[in-house]
């Protein structure tokens, strides 16, 4: 069953655009942060947001934390969307 965490993280433009690169490639959070023109602790806040809704994984590699998607939780989405798309 998916939590209110995934929909709060769904719904701001910047955690679906760090969504959409991860989608792209799994990157470290100042790669991420590379592409934002908000600060390197307001992408610390979404990346949060995103692993405490288990959209996305976080791996500690040497001294960097690489974040790669959890398909696992869109699937759920999909399946749950899926409902509503009865044809009549």
């Amino acid at each position: 069953m998916l939590n209110n965490d995934v929909y709060k993280a769904l719904s701001d433009e910047n955690r679906r655009k760090i969504l959409d690169l991860l989608h792209e490639k799994d990157l470290t959070a100042g790669e991420i942060a590379d592409q934002f023109t908000i600060s390197k602790a307001g992408i610390s806040q979404h990346l949060t947001l995103l692993k405490q809704a288990e959209l996305v994984y976080a791996k500690k590699q040497g001294q960097y934390v690489l974040y790669s998607l959890n398909t696992t939780v869109f699937q759920e989405v999909v399946r749950w969307l899926m409902k509503f798309n009865k044809e009549e």
